[in-house]
């Protein structure tokens, strides 16, 4: 085993006992929460490594950085979700590997990854990213949509061709009332989606938690975690 192998097998293990312990905590089975692994910054080697031990959802915030990881991981069988604020001039190259985009914040985003989508002949799940620290019709500083305009998003993406509403998706809010509140942050977005599934129920994907607050995610109800500083270590200092 190559010293990268082992130093990610040992953190994978780490973060698995975090989850494992989460939702024991919790009284939920460990199948309900998926981890995706969020491999930014980090080469396709890693990428690679990360699939032989097992993981099988990976996560990307850049175009420019996913599209070519993509293709170079193109033979491994993994899920790619789309994390990071997307412009629709990326929209067509992401729509050519993502298999969720999970930062769907506006009606004219969803116009062109269903144009895409059919253009591609590929299905995108797609997940309404709710800003708790954006006032009505604003959209976040992280990006997402003001929670009182969830619903109205949802009946664009649903009505789309060659997309799927999965569900919703929150960052933790650095400003606003959840500032710092990452528990009560995640139960505002579960209650979102409660009401989300009462008019779309398959919509129940719940996208929430990081490497520093995936344990709150858990106990909310989240049903997947993005982690990568636990995973892969502390990025390198960019530019």
């Amino acid at each position: 085993m190559t010293d990268r192998k082992a130093q990610l097998a040992e953190n994978l293990a780490r973060v698995e006992e975090r989850i494992v312990s989460a939702c024991a905590a919790a009284g939920r089975g460990r199948e309900e929460v998926t981890l995706i692994v969020v491999t930014k910054t980090y080469p396709a080697s890693d990428v690679r490594i990360l699939h032989e031990l097992g993981v099988r959802h990976v996560a990307e915030n850049r175009d420019q950085d996913a599209a070519p990881k993509a293709a170079e991981c193109a033979d491994l069988s993994l899920t790619w979700h789309f994390v990071g604020q997307l412009q629709t001039n990326k929209v067509r190259s992401v729509a050519s590997y993502a298999d969720v985009v999970q930062s769907v914040d506006r009606a004219r985003l969803v116009t062109a990854l269903s144009a895409a989508a059919v253009r591609e002949g590929r299905e995108l799940g797609c997940l309404i990213q709710v800003a708790l620290d954006a006032e009505s019709g604003e959209r976040g500083d992280r990006g997402g949509v003001a929670p009182d305009g969830i619903e109205e998003l949802a009946a664009v993406v649903d009505a789309a061709p060659g997309l799927r509403l999965g569900g919703l998706m929150t960052v933790a809010p650095l400003a606003g009332p959840y500032a710092g509140r990452q528990r009560a942050a995640f139960d505002r977005l579960m209650e979102f989606s409660s009401r989300l599934r009462g008019n779309h129920p398959a919509a129940n994907m719940v996208s929430a938690g990081m490497s520093a607050d995936l344990e709150d995610a858990v106990a909310a109800g989240a049903t997947h975690v993005r982690v990568g500083t636990a995973v892969l270590g502390v990025r390198p200092g960019l530019g």
